[in-house]
């Protein structure tokens, strides 16, 4: 019904960018919120930053004036400008969008995660 295939991971230098996307397929009628999660090894996945259908957004502290979260409705797709890269953001970075679909039902959809190494 949903499918999120992120990309643009990949290993970078601390001081780096990287730039993810998300493109969204299916049966879709509109994409509400979209957001970026992470999880590093051996810790919980972790909130990111989110985008509403309108384009508000919001940003955790540890990405604040960093990231950057931005969204193409025209292609169903969500981006993540990361810049001034840090090590202890290594992890592997999920897309998840709050998806109506043509049934007018709501779902939830997450990424398959593309991940990020930041070297020292």
């Amino acid at each position: 019904q949903v499918q999120l295939v992120e990309s643009g991971g990949g290993l970078v230098q601390a001081g780096g960018s990287l730039r993810l996307s998300c493109a969204a397929s299916g049966s879709i009628f509109t994409i509400n919120t979209m957001a970026w999660y992470r999880q590093a090894p051996g810790k919980q996945r972790e909130f990111l930053a989110r985008i509403s259908s309108g384009g508000s957004t919001y940003y955790v502290d540890s990405v604040k004036g960093r990231f950057t979260i931005s969204r193409d409705n025209t292609k169903n797709t969500v981006y993540l400008q990361m810049n001034s890269l840090k090590p202890e953001d290594t992890a592997v970075y999920y897309c998840n969008a709050d998806v109506t679909l043509y049934s007018r039902s709501t779902i939830n959809a997450w990424g398959q995660g593309t991940p990020v190494t930041v070297s020292s």
